[in-house]
């Protein structure tokens, strides 16, 4: 029986999301195939083995019961990492680092895809190179804030055109945390000051007038998306607060209704191009705008380990799809294994 580690918690701010997911893929996850270990982060960076019920992992109450752990010594209790991460820390590249020097194989996708989705300036300058459809994007440094506020708003509003609604982003982080909508001017530089609270790049956009439509992938060389739905949310878009916390008011209609075949099959072409040109693998989210008039579709950004909780978009559409939240688990861990053997293969051939 493989035994699959279960990485959760971690040490950016969406913590508290990662022990969600985490509990959502443990109950799924087949105890008559696989023997699940449960390996958890503190939010200070403290690595703990925890042996207890799903349930303590979601409410938090697993820390105070887990022991320490190193690390280092993972490969000599898990056969697979499923890390359920998200954001800095879990989804940007680094543990996928550890997880190949410990040489263990894992779900998802490698060090060099993980950091750059998870760099939404780096990932705009690849989508456009790849000629795929983004919406103006102008990327900053929170040190500019910190020289010339002024001529830095100046710079943004030239970029632009003066024109408003803009969002503002820290380059590095998921869950929308850090997400401001700026309407006005005066509402600019707050926008940007919380994002720089995140972290030292910070993205601007134009702010599209569209339906926010998503997509999931799954695969290596071959990937495929499944059916396309859509984020009615709660609030203006669909920022943290909205996204877990509004007590269900955002919606998620799977599929997505009155969306033309010829747009939805375009957006999933558009999802798995892009998922290629970050190199991702075993699965991903793909967000996306449809703008409202003129349905032109702006692909927005890849979610390499998006949310699994039982109201996360990413299962319900592969759900919809026609896969069971089990078999959706299983085919990820196929993929990190493909994955695993094709690079020790190509590795035994050179040496």
């Amino acid at each position: 029986m493989k035994k699959i580690g279960i990485i959760f918690g971690g040490r950016s701010s969406e913590h508290i999301i990662s022990l969600m997911s985490a509990a959502s893929v443990i109950k799924a996850l087949d105890s008559e195939k696989y023997e699940k270990v449960y390996i958890g982060i503190t939010k200070s960076g403290d690595w703990k083995l925890y042996d207890g019920p799903a349930e303590d992992i979601e409410n938090g109450a697993w820390e105070a019961k887990a022991s320490p752990f190193n690390p280092g010594s993972m490969k000599e209790i898990i056969d697979f990492a499923f890390p359920v991460l998200h954001g800095p820390y879990g989804e940007d590249g680094t543990i996928q680092g550890l997880f190949e020097m410990l040489d263990i194989p894992y779900a998802g996708c490698g060090v060099l895809a993980s950091a750059l989705a998870m760099d939404k300036p780096a990932a705009k300058e690849i989508f456009t190179y790849h000629g795929l459809p983004v919406c103006r994007f102008l990327p900053v440094m929170a040190e500019e804030l910190k020289s010339d506020e002024e001529s830095l708003i100046r710079k943004i509003e030239k970029e632009f055109d003066g024109k408003y609604p803009l969002f503002v982003k820290p380059g590095n982080m998921g869950s929308s945390v850090g997400i401001d909508k700026v309407k006005s001017r005066e509402a600019l530089l707050p926008a940007l000051i919380e994002a720089a609270r995140y972290d030292r790049r910070i993205l601007i956009e134009e702010g599209i007038d569209g339906r926010e439509l998503e997509t999931g992938i799954l695969g290596n060389n071959e990937p495929e998306a499944a059916v396309v739905g859509e984020i009615i949310p709660s609030a203006e878009f669909y920022s943290y607060a909205a996204k877990y916390f509004d007590g269900g008011k955002s919606k998620m209609i799977v599929p997505a209704a009155g969306v033309p075949q010829e747009i939805a099959n375009q957006i999933r072409e558009i999802a798995v191009k892009a998922y290629k040109a970050l190199d991702c693998a075993g699965f991903a989210r793909v967000d996306f705008f449809l703008e409202k008039g003129t349905n032109k579709v702006y692909l927005s950004e890849i979610n390499t380990i998006p949310g699994f909780t039982k109201v996360s978009m990413f299962p319900l559409l592969w759900q919809k799809a026609g896969l069971t939240y089990p078999e959706i688990l299983e085919r990820i861990i196929e993929f990190g294994y493909e994955r695993y053997y094709a690079k020790n293969s190509r590795q035994a051939t050179v040496t």
